[in-house]
């Protein structure tokens, strides 16, 4: 695949507000870090390309934003300590547990935490595109479903919203495309018909000034069981009004889903100081970025989603605390994720030693067996029962 290396802009914008020097002074980051993301144009790399932007402004930082179209190749920088930050959708969660992708021989469960997330007006969902002529999910049954290669968060995530209507990639016809980016060129171009995103994603606004338009169908939270369908595969949707994106009427809400996205994340090994004045620059600067791109705004601390499916990291914590923006019950429900991302490193570490299978695909089967044995013995829901 092809690699491109952004560099965020060094030059200081005059008039800009600037973080109080008793605040900014206190704060050294290193000369030069490189954040992860999805492909150029997606909101998770926009909002990247912002807070790098303001890094490099108010604490002098060079921030290289590297684009990757799937899950696995946006965690590979952070693992080998060649990049600092990931900004994850639903893969981080798939990481933690050790699912799919994740659970091939050179993965594993990964030990991955948060520092700040974002829910804005956006959400996240399918969209499809105009021409399609789908008005409700039920009528999306033998369409084309865009997917990505080593990317299980944006599969995954799009089985979730057909299975509002009771379908599985059985009913729709699956296009697997490379990346992120060439999945949504595929429904421009007519290769595919639905793509999972964000609202406010690039090649959104492109689909939408295309001659095929785009449509996103509702998913209306009023239908129980039909919910119900949609979290048994993505446990980490909810419903909700969005706002904004390509579109999408400001006075005209319409009935989606959300999760926090994008999501900075670090290892849980990163040092707590240096993930603390990452988290804490994030915090402090957040008057330069806000502005910077679509959905950056959900960044403010006191948008955080304080109880999702992993854990925030040590350092982020310490940054928290100091904003007043921590609780007693948010520390016990940290600690219990921290110690199922323990079980889950323990339950690898034993099947490595069982001899498990060479064969891929047996492989992986023994995993989520000996997966699924762990978090019952330590009373943890399993998450991937099917």
């Amino acid at each position: 695949m092809k690699r491109y290396v952004t560099t965020v802009a060094t030059i200081f914008l005059a008039g800009a507000a600037a973080i109080p020097l008793t605040h900014a002074q206190d704060l050294k980051l290193p000369p030069s870090m490189a954040f992860t993301a999805y492909d150029t144009g997606s909101s998770g790399f926009n909002i990247a390309v912002g807070v790098g932007k303001m890094m490099k402004d108010k604490f002098g930082t060079d921030v290289r934003v590297l684009p990757a179209g799937n899950d696995v190749a946006r965690l590979a920088p952070l693992r080998a300590k060649r990049a600092v930050v990931a900004w994850m959708g639903t893969g981080s969660y798939f990481a933690q547990e050790g699912v799919f992708e994740f659970g091939a021989k050179e993965w594993g469960p990964q030990a991955i935490q948060m520092m700040l997330s974002t829910v804005d007006c956006n959400g996240l969902s399918v969209a499809v595109a105009k021409d399609a002529n789908v008005k409700e999910w039920k009528d999306f049954r033998g369409k084309r479903l865009g997917f990505v290669v080593g990317s299980p968060a944006l599969n995954q995530n799009a089985s979730a919203i057909i299975a509002y209507a009771g379908l599985t990639k059985n009913d729709v016809k699956i296009v697997e495309f490379a990346s992120y980016n060439a999945m949504w060129k595929g429904v421009i171009n007519n290769d595919a018909d639905a793509a999972f995103g964000s609202t406010v994603t690039g090649p959104g606004k492109e689909l939408e000034t295309s001659p095929r338009g785009i449509s996103w169908p509702e998913l209306p939270p009023e239908d129980k069981e039909a919910w119900a369908r949609v979290k048994k595969v993505g446990a980490f949707f909810n419903p909700y009004n969005v706002t904004c994106g390509a579109g999408i009427d400001a006075s005209k809400p319409l009935r989606l889903a959300t999760y926090p996205y994008p999501i900075a994340t670090a290892y849980a090994t990163q040092s707590d100081d240096d993930i603390y004045k990452i988290t804490k620059a994030m915090i402090l600067g957040y008057d330069n970025y806000k502005d910077s791109a679509p959905g950056a705004t959900g960044l403010e601390i006191k948008r955080q989603t304080m109880k999702w499916v992993i854990p925030y990291h040590p350092g982020a914590v310490k940054a928290f605390k100091e904003s007043n923006h921590w609780t007693a019950e948010d520390e016990a429900y940290n600690n219990n994720l921290i110690k199922r991302q323990q079980v889950l490193k323990a339950a690898w570490a034993d099947y490595g030693k069982s001899n498990p299978p060479s064969d891929d695909a047996a492989f992986l089967k023994g995993w989520m067996d000996a997966r699924k044995a762990a978090l019952a013995k330590a009373n943890m829901p399993n998450g991937f029962d099917d």
